[in-house]
Formats: structure tokens, C-alpha cells, sequence
């Protein structure tokens, strides 16, 4: 019997159309075209969306982030509406957002690596890039709220003259530890993970330059059964300390509140709190990057529909928790009986200071998210995209009733006050946003934003005992 009366033969016997999984890759069009799909970006012209969408990133990220920075570092934080008793204002408040946003990327890509689920090998790379830039944003803010990051080495155990050692008992060093670690694994991670794919990159390159570049990226990558074999061995390793990462920073952010005596903060539910916020506001995150991308790249064979849906499901799934969390949290304050806590609660919603952030909370995070459910609402990419950006100013609208609306009104009246955000504060918003994108926006333009060697090992061609193994129906190797 031929070849292809056997693959007559195993269709007939493969369940019904809707009883199979949807397939990584629309199309099974081979390997070949694969290679050139997922390189052509990164090969071909600056389209020009990507130079409308760049421009003003750059300006946030190279002249209004720097001149707000720097005038922050030479004048005082004073130059910022915090005050007493709002010690922490925008400074923390969009630290701990950008930290949340960084964390649906590692676990896209690393905890659904570990468990084996296929489908995250056309968005991980994606995930992974936001992780980086997300973290690299959040890092900045413990380092300048201090006052004096000039001494900021005083906090690492370098020996010296001065017999200065850092406390650890602060919550700022286990910031600082924190968001450091985590930033140099998401980012070895990343970058190994590019390895094989630079080596594509070098091999098509066209011009001495790029294959220069990506030659001394590959880090001699030949693709032998050797280095696959390590490759593979320290990918999981990384895969491991990423997974743990997405638990232990965000709580050990939590840990910054739960350990004081502050109503509005002291709730040993924080750290699971922040964990499973910080993932929601990912998720919401990844939806505008992958309806955006997925239509101005022309990925829609690669980034299909079904991958949309099922980052659309886990951003329900995290929004139901966090919606119990919500509960239980305002369930908490009126059990325990303290007129303090039950007064902020109660103000965070009801007071006329920021009770407009409280209601973005419940109506974005709350009642947007339930249309998720629908799967009308999972198929529309513009919806999509508009309730990713939602998310995000949701989560964001959470950070600040928690931490200014916890805050502006001490227990003594005489320590009440307002915060306001000043220009310098916006100022340096829009430049960590701009730099951001600025950096997504170099990375998906030069860099292999899709993991090629990830995709060709989960279709079916790149299963040698597939019926369409080695690409049998078109397309080279």
C-alpha cells in the first residue's frame, strides 16, 4: 500500500473535527514556510505602523523619561506629590504594576512549558520579551524613591571601610532582591531560548553586518544532538526557577504591606493577593500585545484564534479568583470588627477622596471580566484588545486604592491629607510606558518575536513518525 493511501487510511480513523485539538499552525504548509513566515519580519522593511507606534515611544522614553528623572535625582522626591502621611504615591503604586505585568510572561511561557502544553510555543517568546522590559521598568522605581540612589550600592553586602551592611529586615532590600533576581533569570531565559533562532537568523542573513550580529548571538550554535541536549537540560532548569519567581516576588511585594499595622494592609491574604493580581494584569497585558501584533505582523496563521482564546480563558480564571479575593477581603474587614479597618473599607468605595479608583476596581476587574464567558466576546480581537487596555487601568485603579487610599488618612486627623500627583510624576509614568513599548518595538522588529526551532517541533511535520513528518507535503526543510 502507498504512502498516502496510509494517510487515507489514518484520517478515516482520526476523531471528528470537533473533538480534535486546534492546531498550533493554521495551514500545514511545512517547515520551509515556517522558517520564512517567522523570519520575514524581522527580514523585510519597517512597515510604517511600526514607525507611527515607535516615534512617540522613543520621545517618553528618550526626553520626557530622562528629563523627569534626572531633575527627580537633582532636585528631591519632594518634586513628587507624596507627603505625609502619603509616603508612597505613584513611585510604588506603578512599581507594583509593572512587577504584575511582568508575570503572565513567565508563566505563559515557563510554567506552560513544564506542563507540557504545546500551544504556548507561537506566544512564549512574546510573553518572555514582556517579562524582561516589564521587570527592567519596575526596578527603577525602588532604586529613585529612596532620595539618593547615588548611595543605593550602600544596599548590597560589599565590604567596606564605612562597616555599612544592609538591612535585611527592610521591605525595600527584599524589593531590591526580588526584582533583581528576577530580572537576570526572565532575561537569561529569554535569551537562551533565542539561541537556535539566531542561528536561523545568521544562516538567512543577507548582509555582512546582520550575520556579524547574529553570528555572535548563536554563540556557535551548530544545532548538533549534543547541544540540543544541554540546551534542552538547562531550559527546563530555568523553566523551574522562573515558575518559582512568579510566586516569590509578587509576595514578597505583599509581604511590603501585611507586615505593617496599617488598617487597610494587615491581611495575611496579601501575598497570595498580589501573586494572583499580578497575573491577571499580565494576562490583560498580553491580550493587547497579541491582538495587535497577530493583525499588524500578519501572524494570523501562527497566532490563531484558538491560542487568543485560551490566554482570554486564563485571564477570566485569574479575574474569578481575584473577584473572591475581593470578597474575602471586605468579608475580613467586617469580621474582624476593627472600626479602623472597616472605616478604610468603607471609604474606599463610599469615601469622596478616591472612591472613583475603587469603582473602576469592581466594574472593570469585577463586571468587565465576566464577558469572558461568552465565546463571541473570545473571538473579537477589537474587543479583546479593548479589554486588555481596561484591565490594566483596573489593576492599575487597585494598586492605588491600596496603596494611597490605605494611607491619606492616618489614625490622628491631624495626619490626614490628600495626594496628588505632580507633572514630574506623570512625567516619569509616560517614560517607563515609553520606554516599554520603545523596547517591544525593537524587539519585534529585530529579533525573532516567535520561537521558529518551538513551532516546527510542536506541528506535525517536525514529528518524524507523523504521517507528515519531515514536511512531506510541501515546504523545505
Amino acid at each position: 500500500m502507498s504512502d498516502i493511501a496510509n494517510i487515507e487510511e489514518l484520517k478515516k480513523l482520526a476523531p471528528p473535527a470537533e473533538l480534535r485539538r486546534a492546531p498550533v499552525v493554521e495551514g500545514n504548509l511545512g517547515l520551509g514556510w515556517l522558517t520564512d513566515k517567522l523570519s520575514a519580519f524581522a527580514e523585510a522593511k519597517v512597515p510604517l505602523w511600526w514607525w507611527i507606534a515607535f516615534v512617540p515611544a522613543a520621545f517618553a522614553a528618550t526626553v520626557i523619561f530622562p528629563v523627569c528623572l534626572f531633575y527627580q535625582i537633582f532636585t528631591g522626591v519632594g518634586v513628587w506629590g507624596n507627603n505625609h502621611p502619603n509616603m508612597w504615591g505613584w513611585d510604588i503604586v506603578n512599581f507594583i504594576w509593572w512587577v504584575g505585568v511582568a508575570h503572565a510572561g513567565t508563566l505563559i511561557s515557563a510554567m506552560l512549558f513544564l506542563t507540557r502544553q504545546h500551544w504556548r510555543t507561537t506566544i512564549g517568546r512574546m510573553a518572555e520579551a514582556m517579562t524582561v522590559f516589564s521587570v527592567a521598568m519596575a526596578g527603577l522605581y525602588p532604586a529613585i524613591h529612596t532620595g539618593r540612589p547615588w548611595f543605593d550600592w550602600f544596599m548590597f553586602p560589599v565590604p567596606n571601610s564605612n562597616g555599612l551592611w544592609p538591612q535585611f529586615k527592610s521591605p525595600l532590600m527584599w524589593d531590591v532582591f526580588a526584582v533583581n533576581t528576577y530580572l537576570v533569570v526572565s532575561s537569561l531565559f529569554w535569551f537562551m531560548g533565542m539561541i537556535p533562532d539566531f542561528a536561523v537568523l545568521r544562516d538567512r542573513a543577507t548582509t555582512r553586518a546582520r550575520k556579524t550580529i547574529f553570528s555572535i548571538l548563536a554563540m556557535g550554535w551548530t544545532g548538533s544532538a549534543w547541544q540540543w541536549h544541554h540546551y534542552e537540560k538547562a531550559y527546563v532548569v530555568l523553566c523551574g526557577l522562573c515558575t518559582l519567581l512568579v510566586f516569590t516576588v509578587s509576595s514578597i511585594v505583599g509581604l511590603d504591606f501585611c507586615t505593617s499595622q496599617l488598617a487597610g494592609w494587615h491581611a495575611t491574604i496579601f501575598p497570595l493577593y498580589f501573586v494572583i493580581g499580578a497575573v491577571f494584569c499580565g494576562f490583560g497585558m498580553m491580550l493587547v500585545l497579541l491582538t495587535s501584533l497577530r493583525k499588524l505582523c500578519k501572524l494570523e496563521a501562527v497566532i490563531t484564534r484558538s491560542h487568543i482564546d485560551k490566554v482570554a480563558k486564563l485571564c477570566l480564571v485569574s479575574g474569578l479568583i481575584i473577584n473572591y479575593i475581593y470578597l474575602m477581603e471586605i468579608f475580613i474587614a467586617w469580621y474582624s470588627g476593627d472600626p479602623y479597618e472597616r472605616w478604610v473599607f468603607g471609604h474606599r468605595f463610599f469615601g469622596h477622596n478616591y472612591g472613583f479608583f475603587g469603582w473602576m476596581l469592581i466594574l472593570i476587574n469585577v463586571c468587565l471580566t465576566q464577558s469572558l464567558w461568552f465565546k463571541k466576546v473570545r473571538s473579537n480581537m477589537v474587543v479583546l484588545f479593548f479589554i486588555g487596555l481596561f484591565i490594566n487601568f483596573g489593576m492599575w485603579s487597585e494598586r492605588m486604592v491600596i496603596v494611597v487610599g490605605s494611607t491619606h488618612q492616618d489614625f490622628l486627623p491631624a495626619n490626614w491629607g490628600m495626594y496628588h500627583p505632580t507633572r514630574w510624576d506623570i512625567g516619569l509614568f509616560i517614560g517607563t510606558l515609553g520606554a516599554f513599548f520603545m523596547l517591544y518595538l525593537l524587539f519585534v522588529k529585530f529579533l525573532p518575536m516567535i520561537a521558529i526551532s518551538e513551532v516546527k517541533g510542536a506541528v506535525p511535520q517536525g514529528d518524524p513518525h507523523h504521517p507528515l513528518g519531515g514536511a512531506q507535503k510541501g515546504g523545505h526543510q
